[in-house]
């Protein structure tokens, strides 16, 4: 980065601090369950819905055995399930159970807790340029495609 970056990356830069830590928070819980990984794909499936596993692979840039791995742990564990192809009994969709969908769902629920907490903290006559500060920001950032953020959750 240069070292003309415009007024507030700093102020920036430490939110983001602040917001990964947020995020490390409400993933905790989760990981004392699943790992990582396990996580994304749990949480790749509850976003896209059933997907075949090659699509799977290909999205979280992991090999046909390493997903195939991950798929077992996860089926062993309750947390998806593998379901044939609509077109053909060869195709396998991998899709999240209801215990896949809880879990991605209290860790958004944690967050969402934890994150209207700290506007609440924020002065009330301020919380709406707050917000519209974070609305451009997600905007200009380009809205991520679920695999890229699904290591965090919902």
């Amino acid at each position: 980065m240069s070292d003309a970056a415009p007024e507030g990356t700093d102020e920036l830069l430490a939110a983001s601090r602040g917001l990964l830590g947020v995020v490390a928070r409400s993933l905790g819980p989760a990981l004392e369950d699943v790992t990582v990984a396990q996580f994304r794909l749990i949480v790749l499936v509850v976003t896209l819905g059933p997907t075949r596993s090659g699509d799977l692979a290909e999205r979280l840039a992991v090999g046909p055995s390493t997903l195939t791995r991950n798929v077992d742990r996860l089926v062993s564990g309750g947390w998806v399930e593998r379901r044939p192809g609509e077109g053909s009994r060869r195709e396998v969709r991998i899709a999240a159970t209801e215990r896949g969908h809880v879990l991605v769902d209290e860790v958004t629920a944690r967050r969402r807790q934890e994150l209207a907490e700290a506007l609440a903290r924020v002065p009330a006559d301020q919380r709406a340029a707050v917000v519209a500060g974070m609305a451009a920001l997600r905007r200009a950032m380009n809205e991520p495609l679920p695999e890229e953020i699904s290591v965090f959750g919902g």
